[in-house]
């Protein structure tokens, strides 16, 4: 008789036939930095935090530590430096580029990738330039792309290893990948938000960042939760224009995107477990109904099953020293 129960028997025999196994070295640790000398907890996260460039970089260290090779910095802006033009994005002695500076001179090795969008340093709280008609909006598509090839290259100067443009500009990563070869940065990668979806999942990152749009909405940049086929056309896009990794957005409610992703490109996958997954998580495991290190693995285990080979995610540092164990 056909068991297929045997190869489930005991923890030695699981472990054989194990089709999918999670690493340290899967996770890119997303932080939150800003210019202030105090680290503050962020109401809307509960356990992360909006560190100064000194806390963030002892965070670093300690993730890097653990196995925790990569991170990816995300300001949180003050306001009275916000513009509708966010000029402050490529300011050389701005938060980020300081920011990178001080984490290479203290861990070289470790990688560092900057998010690229305008959303941080915008007056208008979009990802684009706004160009207002009476109560209209209108995201300047082209007019963002040159605004973003300087901010990477601004990023590319102070050293980060990797940009990542989470706008969804049309034409961002090949723009981006022209401007940094042409300034002698060809080393530079590109991890492109290539299917970010017009997420309800967004909520506590906005306002970890304090960055919800003052009117509107994303929906006419961001992709409707509704399409996969879109995600394709986007993948293909992007791998054209010279992105090096491809990105999905969020991770848990878009398996099938991620698993559809892996099947169309060559290039690595990665998948971003967002704010809001972050925090139901968190919420359920808060009133004792769910496990914490059982849900976590398990949850990260799901998006890389799915084709991530890369995973950005809260967790990276609990879940790199419950894997340390």
């Amino acid at each position: 008789m056909i068991r297929p129960r045997r190869n489930r028997k005991s923890p030695a025999v699981r472990a054989l036939v194990r089709e999918t196994t999670l690493s340290v070295s899967d996770f890119i640790y997303p932080l939150f930095v800003h210019d202030k000398e105090l680290d503050e907890p962020i109401d809307s996260m509960p356990g992360c935090t909006r560190w100064s460039v000194n806390g963030l970089v002892k965070e670093a260290g300690e993730a890097y530590s653990l196995g925790i090779q990569a991170v990816v910095l995300f300001p949180a802006i003050a306001e009275s430096i916000k513009t509708p033009d966010a000029k402050e994005c490529a300011n050389d002695d701005g938060l980020v580029p300081r920011t990178i500076r001080a984490l290479k001179e203290a861990y070289p090795e470790l990688c560092v990738i900057t998010d690229v969008a305008l959303d941080p340093y915008n007056s208008d709280g979009h990802d684009g330039i706004v160009r207002k008609n009476g109560e209209a909006l209108e995201i300047l598509n082209d007019k963002t792309v040159e605004t973003l090839c300087q901010q990477a290259l601004c990023h590319a100067k102070a050293g980060a290893d990797m940009v990542s443009p989470s706008d969804m500009m049309d034409g961002r990563v090949e723009a981006i990948r022209e401007t940094l070869d042409l300034n002698d940065y060809d080393q530079v990668s590109i991890m492109a938000y290539t299917a970010k979806y017009a997420s309800a999942f967004y909520g506590p990152f906005r306002g970890a960042l304090e960055s919800e749009p003052k009117s509107g909405d994303k929906k006419t940049y961001q992709m409707d939760p509704a399409n996969s086929r879109e995600a394709i056309r986007e993948t293909l896009l992007d791998e054209e224009e010279g992105a090096d990794i491809i990105m999905v957005k969020p991770a848990g409610p878009y398996l099938d995107i991620i698993s559809e992703v892996r099947n169309t490109t060559t290039l690595p996958v990665a998948a971003y477990q967002v704010s809001g997954e972050y925090l139901m998580i968190k919420a359920a495991c808060k009133d004792g109904w769910l496990d914490e290190k059982a849900i976590i693995l398990e949850s990260l285990t799901g998006i890389k099953r799915a084709g991530a080979g890369i995973i950005l995610t809260y967790f990276a540092k609990q879940a790199a020293q419950w894997l340390a164990e």
